[in-house]
Protein backbone atom coordinates (compact mmCIF):
# COMPACT_ATOMS: atom_id res chain seq x y z
CA UNK A 1 0.00 0.00 0.00
CA UNK A 2 1.03 3.78 -0.89
CA UNK A 3 2.46 5.65 2.12
CA UNK A 4 2.37 9.14 0.45
CA UNK A 5 3.39 10.62 3.78
CA UNK A 6 7.19 9.07 3.48
CA UNK A 7 7.22 8.04 -0.36
CA UNK A 8 7.41 11.70 -1.32
CA UNK A 9 7.94 10.00 -5.23
CA UNK A 10 4.91 8.06 -4.89
CA UNK A 11 3.14 11.47 -3.61
CA UNK A 12 4.52 13.62 -7.09
CA UNK A 13 3.53 10.19 -9.49
CA UNK A 14 0.28 9.74 -8.25
CA UNK A 15 -0.44 13.57 -8.37
CA UNK A 16 1.18 13.62 -12.06
CA UNK A 17 -1.06 11.16 -13.12
CA UNK A 18 -4.66 12.35 -11.76
CA UNK A 19 -3.44 15.66 -13.30
CA UNK A 20 -3.00 14.18 -17.20
CA UNK A 21 -6.01 12.18 -16.44
CA UNK A 22 -8.59 15.29 -15.47
CA UNK A 23 -6.50 17.75 -18.63
CA UNK A 24 -7.98 14.50 -20.93
CA UNK A 25 -11.27 14.22 -19.12
CA UNK A 26 -11.97 17.48 -19.14
CA UNK A 27 -10.12 19.72 -22.40
CA UNK A 28 -8.58 17.30 -24.87
CA UNK A 29 -11.67 14.69 -25.18
CA UNK A 30 -14.60 17.56 -25.21
CA UNK A 31 -12.24 19.18 -27.91
CA UNK A 32 -11.75 16.19 -29.91
CA UNK A 33 -15.58 15.66 -29.98
CA UNK A 34 -15.88 19.38 -30.65
CA UNK A 35 -14.10 18.66 -34.17
CA UNK A 36 -17.07 16.60 -35.24
CA UNK A 37 -19.49 19.49 -35.02
CA UNK A 38 -20.80 20.56 -37.87
CA UNK A 39 -23.11 24.13 -38.81
CA UNK A 40 -26.70 24.08 -39.08
CA UNK A 41 -26.99 24.81 -43.04
CA UNK A 42 -29.27 27.89 -42.32
CA UNK A 43 -26.51 29.37 -40.04
CA UNK A 44 -25.14 32.62 -41.38
CA UNK A 45 -20.89 33.31 -40.67
CA UNK A 46 -20.41 36.53 -38.92
CA UNK A 47 -19.81 39.71 -41.09
CA UNK A 48 -16.92 41.70 -41.00
CA UNK A 49 -19.10 44.29 -38.80
CA UNK A 50 -20.33 41.75 -36.63
CA UNK A 51 -17.01 39.97 -36.47
CA UNK A 52 -15.51 43.36 -35.28
CA UNK A 53 -19.04 44.26 -32.83
CA UNK A 54 -17.78 40.89 -30.90
CA UNK A 55 -14.36 42.23 -30.14
CA UNK A 56 -16.15 45.15 -28.90
CA UNK A 57 -18.14 42.26 -26.77
CA UNK A 58 -15.50 40.59 -25.11
CA UNK A 59 -13.73 44.08 -24.73
CA UNK A 60 -16.58 45.45 -22.92
CA UNK A 61 -16.76 42.23 -20.62
CA UNK A 62 -20.20 41.61 -21.89
CA UNK A 63 -20.13 38.10 -21.01
CA UNK A 64 -19.43 38.88 -17.41
CA UNK A 65 -23.33 39.70 -17.16
CA UNK A 66 -24.67 38.30 -20.26
CA UNK A 67 -24.94 34.23 -21.02
CA UNK A 68 -25.56 33.25 -24.41
CA UNK A 69 -26.84 29.86 -23.78
CA UNK A 70 -30.29 28.52 -23.57
CA UNK A 71 -30.44 24.99 -21.11
CA UNK A 72 -33.24 22.45 -21.48
CA UNK A 73 -34.98 23.20 -18.21
CA UNK A 74 -38.35 25.13 -18.54
CA UNK A 75 -36.91 28.20 -17.04
CA UNK A 76 -35.02 28.95 -19.65
CA UNK A 77 -37.87 28.76 -22.41
CA UNK A 78 -38.53 32.70 -22.57
CA UNK A 79 -34.57 33.32 -23.71
CA UNK A 80 -35.62 31.46 -27.21
CA UNK A 81 -37.11 28.85 -28.86
CA UNK A 82 -35.39 25.53 -28.36
CA UNK A 83 -32.22 24.70 -26.08
CA UNK A 84 -28.99 25.20 -27.27
CA UNK A 85 -27.49 22.90 -29.66
CA UNK A 86 -22.74 22.57 -30.00
CA UNK A 87 -23.70 23.42 -33.98
CA UNK A 88 -25.18 26.89 -32.54
CA UNK A 89 -21.84 28.08 -31.42
CA UNK A 90 -20.12 26.37 -34.63
CA UNK A 91 -18.87 29.87 -35.87
CA UNK A 92 -17.74 30.74 -32.45
CA UNK A 93 -14.67 28.61 -32.81
CA UNK A 94 -13.22 30.86 -35.92
CA UNK A 95 -10.15 32.31 -34.37
CA UNK A 96 -10.15 36.05 -34.00
CA UNK A 97 -6.47 36.09 -35.76
CA UNK A 98 -3.39 34.19 -35.79
CA UNK A 99 -2.44 34.26 -32.17
CA UNK A 100 -5.91 34.10 -30.42
CA UNK A 101 -9.26 31.74 -30.61
CA UNK A 102 -11.97 33.12 -30.19
CA UNK A 103 -13.04 33.79 -27.03
CA UNK A 104 -16.07 31.94 -24.38
CA UNK A 105 -18.73 34.37 -24.82
CA UNK A 106 -21.00 31.89 -22.91
CA UNK A 107 -21.08 33.40 -19.85
CA UNK A 108 -21.96 32.28 -16.94
CA UNK A 109 -23.68 34.94 -15.07
CA UNK A 110 -27.32 36.08 -15.72
CA UNK A 111 -26.87 39.30 -14.01
CA UNK A 112 -28.28 40.95 -17.25
CA UNK A 113 -30.85 38.64 -19.61
CA UNK A 114 -29.11 35.91 -22.06
CA UNK A 115 -28.67 36.98 -25.28
CA UNK A 116 -29.31 33.94 -27.32
CA UNK A 117 -31.91 35.27 -29.04
CA UNK A 118 -32.12 38.94 -28.84
CA UNK A 119 -31.47 39.77 -32.25
CA UNK A 120 -34.88 38.26 -32.79
CA UNK A 121 -36.60 39.61 -29.42
CA UNK A 122 -35.09 43.06 -29.81
CA UNK A 123 -34.76 43.87 -34.05
CA UNK A 124 -34.46 47.58 -32.67
CA UNK A 125 -30.78 49.35 -34.11
CA UNK A 126 -32.88 52.66 -32.09
CA UNK A 127 -33.41 50.43 -28.80
CA UNK A 128 -29.82 49.01 -28.76
CA UNK A 129 -27.99 52.00 -29.02
CA UNK A 130 -30.18 53.78 -26.94
CA UNK A 131 -30.00 51.31 -24.33
CA UNK A 132 -25.94 51.47 -24.46
CA UNK A 133 -25.98 55.10 -24.23
CA UNK A 134 -27.92 55.05 -20.99
CA UNK A 135 -29.88 51.47 -20.05
CA UNK A 136 -32.22 53.63 -17.88
CA UNK A 137 -33.87 55.68 -20.67
CA UNK A 138 -35.29 52.36 -21.77
CA UNK A 139 -35.30 50.35 -18.94
CA UNK A 140 -36.31 52.28 -15.77
CA UNK A 141 -34.86 49.45 -12.95
CA UNK A 142 -31.89 48.59 -15.32
CA UNK A 143 -28.65 47.84 -13.15
CA UNK A 144 -26.63 48.33 -16.27
CA UNK A 145 -23.99 50.48 -16.42
CA UNK A 146 -24.11 53.22 -19.10
CA UNK A 147 -21.45 52.93 -22.02
CA UNK A 148 -21.40 56.63 -22.84
CA UNK A 149 -17.73 56.48 -24.14
CA UNK A 150 -19.17 54.38 -27.25
CA UNK A 151 -20.79 57.69 -28.08
CA UNK A 152 -20.23 61.61 -28.92
CA UNK A 153 -21.33 64.80 -28.06
CA UNK A 154 -21.51 66.77 -30.97
CA UNK A 155 -22.59 70.25 -31.82
CA UNK A 156 -25.84 70.01 -34.28
CA UNK A 157 -24.51 72.19 -36.90
CA UNK A 158 -21.29 69.57 -36.93
CA UNK A 159 -24.10 66.09 -37.86
CA UNK A 160 -23.65 64.43 -40.88
CA UNK A 161 -26.00 62.39 -43.12
CA UNK A 162 -24.18 59.61 -42.50
CA UNK A 163 -24.13 60.08 -38.26
CA UNK A 164 -26.47 57.74 -36.63
CA UNK A 165 -28.38 60.30 -34.22
CA UNK A 166 -29.98 58.98 -30.77
CA UNK A 167 -33.24 59.94 -30.09
CA UNK A 168 -33.11 60.48 -26.30
CA UNK A 169 -35.74 61.84 -23.68
CA UNK A 170 -34.65 64.69 -22.18
CA UNK A 171 -34.32 63.28 -18.47
CA UNK A 172 -31.28 61.90 -19.55
CA UNK A 173 -29.66 64.29 -22.02
CA UNK A 174 -31.07 67.97 -22.48
CA UNK A 175 -28.25 69.76 -23.99
CA UNK A 176 -29.96 72.67 -26.75
CA UNK A 177 -27.77 72.45 -29.82
CA UNK A 178 -25.74 69.25 -29.32
CA UNK A 179 -26.72 66.00 -30.32
CA UNK A 180 -25.33 62.49 -29.18
CA UNK A 181 -24.27 60.16 -32.28
CA UNK A 182 -23.17 56.55 -32.41
CA UNK A 183 -19.21 56.18 -33.04
CA UNK A 184 -18.88 53.14 -34.82
CA UNK A 185 -17.86 50.81 -32.34
CA UNK A 186 -21.45 50.95 -30.84
CA UNK A 187 -22.28 50.57 -34.33
CA UNK A 188 -20.77 47.09 -34.63
CA UNK A 189 -21.74 45.86 -31.39
CA UNK A 190 -25.15 46.24 -32.01
CA UNK A 191 -25.09 44.84 -35.36
CA UNK A 192 -23.54 41.77 -33.46
CA UNK A 193 -26.28 42.10 -30.49
CA UNK A 194 -28.69 41.47 -33.60
CA UNK A 195 -27.02 38.39 -35.47
CA UNK A 196 -27.62 36.64 -32.32
CA UNK A 197 -30.85 34.85 -33.35
CA UNK A 198 -31.04 31.16 -32.91
CA UNK A 199 -30.99 29.55 -36.12
CA UNK A 200 -33.92 27.38 -37.77
CA UNK A 201 -33.36 23.55 -37.87
CA UNK A 202 -33.67 21.92 -41.12
CA UNK A 203 -36.10 19.49 -40.61
CA UNK A 204 -38.64 21.84 -37.94
CA UNK A 205 -38.23 20.15 -35.03
CA UNK A 206 -37.96 21.47 -32.01
CA UNK A 207 -36.39 20.30 -28.91
CA UNK A 208 -38.61 19.92 -26.10
CA UNK A 209 -37.39 21.81 -22.86
CA UNK A 210 -37.54 19.80 -19.99
CA UNK A 211 -39.75 18.88 -17.54
CA UNK A 212 -42.71 19.87 -19.71
CA UNK A 213 -43.07 20.80 -22.99
CA UNK A 214 -43.19 23.94 -24.27
CA UNK A 215 -45.89 26.44 -23.12
CA UNK A 216 -48.22 27.67 -25.95
CA UNK A 217 -48.86 31.17 -25.35
CA UNK A 218 -52.51 30.66 -24.79
CA UNK A 219 -55.38 30.20 -21.87
CA UNK A 220 -57.01 33.26 -19.82
CA UNK A 221 -54.99 35.79 -18.08
CA UNK A 222 -57.50 37.80 -16.60
CA UNK A 223 -56.64 40.15 -19.39
CA UNK A 224 -59.78 39.89 -21.44
CA UNK A 225 -58.17 37.33 -23.86
CA UNK A 226 -60.03 34.65 -23.50
CA UNK A 227 -60.33 31.17 -25.63
CA UNK A 228 -57.63 29.15 -27.17
CA UNK A 229 -55.87 32.02 -29.68
CA UNK A 230 -52.28 33.58 -28.79
CA UNK A 231 -52.51 35.49 -25.50
CA UNK A 232 -52.02 38.83 -26.35
CA UNK A 233 -50.44 40.13 -23.33
CA UNK A 234 -47.41 37.73 -22.99
CA UNK A 235 -47.11 38.67 -26.58
CA UNK A 236 -46.74 41.97 -26.14
CA UNK A 237 -44.33 41.84 -23.08
CA UNK A 238 -42.46 39.74 -24.87
CA UNK A 239 -42.31 41.36 -28.32
CA UNK A 240 -43.20 45.15 -27.78
CA UNK A 241 -42.93 46.02 -24.04
CA UNK A 242 -38.81 47.29 -24.18
CA UNK A 243 -40.22 50.04 -26.05
CA UNK A 244 -43.56 50.84 -25.84
CA UNK A 245 -43.38 49.88 -21.83
CA UNK A 246 -45.69 47.82 -19.70
CA UNK A 247 -47.98 50.74 -19.13
CA UNK A 248 -48.23 51.59 -22.79
CA UNK A 249 -46.72 55.33 -22.33
CA UNK A 250 -43.47 54.71 -24.20
CA UNK A 251 -40.46 56.50 -24.22
CA UNK A 252 -41.11 60.25 -24.69
CA UNK A 253 -39.22 61.74 -27.60
CA UNK A 254 -37.69 57.79 -28.66
CA UNK A 255 -40.61 55.29 -28.71
CA UNK A 256 -44.32 57.08 -28.98
CA UNK A 257 -47.38 55.62 -26.60
CA UNK A 258 -49.51 53.46 -27.67
CA UNK A 259 -52.18 54.96 -24.72
CA UNK A 260 -54.44 57.12 -26.06
CA UNK A 261 -52.74 56.84 -29.46
CA UNK A 262 -54.91 57.57 -32.46
CA UNK A 263 -53.37 55.14 -34.50
CA UNK A 264 -54.31 52.03 -32.08
CA UNK A 265 -57.71 53.35 -31.37
CA UNK A 266 -58.87 53.70 -34.76
CA UNK A 267 -62.21 51.87 -35.51
CA UNK A 268 -60.54 50.78 -38.94
CA UNK A 269 -57.10 48.85 -37.52
CA UNK A 270 -55.45 48.63 -41.02
CA UNK A 271 -52.79 51.49 -39.85
CA UNK A 272 -52.08 49.35 -36.77
CA UNK A 273 -51.66 46.27 -38.49
CA UNK A 274 -49.67 47.88 -41.27
CA UNK A 275 -47.07 49.23 -38.49
CA UNK A 276 -46.70 45.86 -36.71
CA UNK A 277 -46.26 43.93 -39.83
CA UNK A 278 -44.25 46.85 -41.93
CA UNK A 279 -42.46 48.91 -39.16
CA UNK A 280 -42.57 52.68 -39.07
CA UNK A 281 -40.36 55.04 -39.95
CA UNK A 282 -40.79 58.23 -38.09
CA UNK A 283 -36.68 59.93 -37.87
CA UNK A 284 -38.40 63.24 -37.23
CA UNK A 285 -40.56 62.72 -33.69
CA UNK A 286 -39.24 58.71 -32.65
CA UNK A 287 -36.83 56.00 -33.46
CA UNK A 288 -37.39 53.87 -36.20
CA UNK A 289 -39.74 50.36 -35.36
CA UNK A 290 -38.97 47.70 -37.61
CA UNK A 291 -41.20 45.09 -39.15
CA UNK A 292 -42.49 42.16 -37.52
CA UNK A 293 -44.00 40.02 -40.47
CA UNK A 294 -41.62 37.29 -40.51
CA UNK A 295 -41.61 37.44 -37.08
CA UNK A 296 -45.62 36.59 -36.13
CA UNK A 297 -48.27 35.10 -37.36
CA UNK A 298 -51.49 36.69 -38.55
CA UNK A 299 -52.89 35.32 -34.90
CA UNK A 300 -49.96 36.75 -33.23
CA UNK A 301 -50.17 40.22 -34.93
CA UNK A 302 -54.16 40.54 -34.10
CA UNK A 303 -53.76 38.85 -30.38
CA UNK A 304 -51.31 41.96 -29.95
CA UNK A 305 -53.12 44.54 -32.06
CA UNK A 306 -56.43 43.40 -29.58
CA UNK A 307 -54.35 43.70 -26.51
CA UNK A 308 -53.22 46.86 -27.44
CA UNK A 309 -56.72 48.46 -28.10
CA UNK A 310 -58.12 47.27 -25.28
CA UNK A 311 -55.79 48.31 -22.65
CA UNK A 312 -54.53 51.69 -20.55
CA UNK A 313 -57.87 53.06 -21.36
CA UNK A 314 -57.46 52.46 -25.12
CA UNK A 315 -61.62 51.04 -26.45
CA UNK A 316 -61.63 49.95 -29.72
CA UNK A 317 -62.69 46.77 -31.73
CA UNK A 318 -60.58 43.64 -31.45
CA UNK A 319 -58.93 42.60 -34.54
CA UNK A 320 -59.32 39.06 -35.88
CA UNK A 321 -56.83 36.96 -37.99
CA UNK A 322 -59.17 37.49 -40.71
CA UNK A 323 -58.35 41.07 -40.73
CA UNK A 324 -54.39 40.32 -40.65
CA UNK A 325 -54.22 37.98 -43.25
CA UNK A 326 -56.14 40.02 -45.70
CA UNK A 327 -53.71 43.19 -45.32
CA UNK A 328 -50.94 40.77 -45.36
CA UNK A 329 -51.92 39.62 -48.51
CA UNK A 330 -52.15 43.29 -50.11
CA UNK A 331 -48.84 43.67 -48.98
CA UNK A 332 -47.32 40.87 -50.69
CA UNK A 333 -49.08 41.41 -53.92
CA UNK A 334 -47.71 45.41 -53.77
CA UNK A 335 -44.61 44.00 -52.76
CA UNK A 336 -44.78 41.29 -55.53
CA UNK A 337 -45.82 43.85 -58.59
Amino acid sequence: MLNFHKEHKNLVLAALIIFVALSILVAIVPAYQMQATVPIPSQEALTSQQEKGLRVYVSENCAACHTQQVRGIEMDNMWGDRPSLPSDYYYSKQRLDVWRQSPSVLGSERTGPDLTNIGARQPSDDWHLMHLYNPRSVVSESIMPSYSWLFKEVDSTAVTEEDVVLSIPKEFFNKPGKKIIASQEALDLVAYLKSLKQTELPDGSVPQFIPALKEIQTGNMGDGNTGTGPNGAKLYNATCVACHQANGKGVPGAFPPLAGSGFVNDENPEMLIKIILQGYDARSEFAVMPPFADQLSDAEVAAIATHERSSWGNDAPAVTEEDVKKIRDYINNELNQ
